[in-house]
């Protein structure tokens, strides 16, 4: 059974950081598209940052140059390194795999970046 852990949340000031982690078990991740999303209460989950298995990674502009997304495959692991928070990005943010057709979330670990 694929599972997929995230943690590292947690409360924080405007122009903290936090570094998030997403530890995958019962499938390697080499092949996977990772990324993370996120969603605020009453909003649709919106795409944050994802990494190809190349290595290849893409942002969304909100997060552009504040946000890093890294993957260790060795580890089974991903991680988001957030700086330069802002409280617009308080919210749920989950870790998603992608492979053609299959995909898995996370349960969610929970920002809240106070001004």
């Amino acid at each position: 059974q694929v599972q997929l852990v995230d943690s590292g949340g947690g409360s924080v000031q405007a122009g903290g950081s936090l570094r998030l982690s997403c530890a995958v078990s019962g499938t390697t991740i080499s092949h996977y598209y990772l990324s993370w999303y996120r969603q605020v209460p009453g909003k649709e989950r919106e795409f944050v940052s994802g990494i190809a298995s190349d290595g290849y990674t893409r942002h969304a502009q909100i997060v552009q140059g504040r946000f890093t997304i890294s993957r260790d495959d060795a580890k089974n692991t991903m991680s988001l390194q957030m700086n330069s928070l802002k409280p617009d990005d308080t919210a749920m943010y989950y870790c998603r795999m992608e492979w053609g057709p299959t995909n898995y979330w996370s349960q969610g670990t929970q920002v809240t970046v106070s001004s």
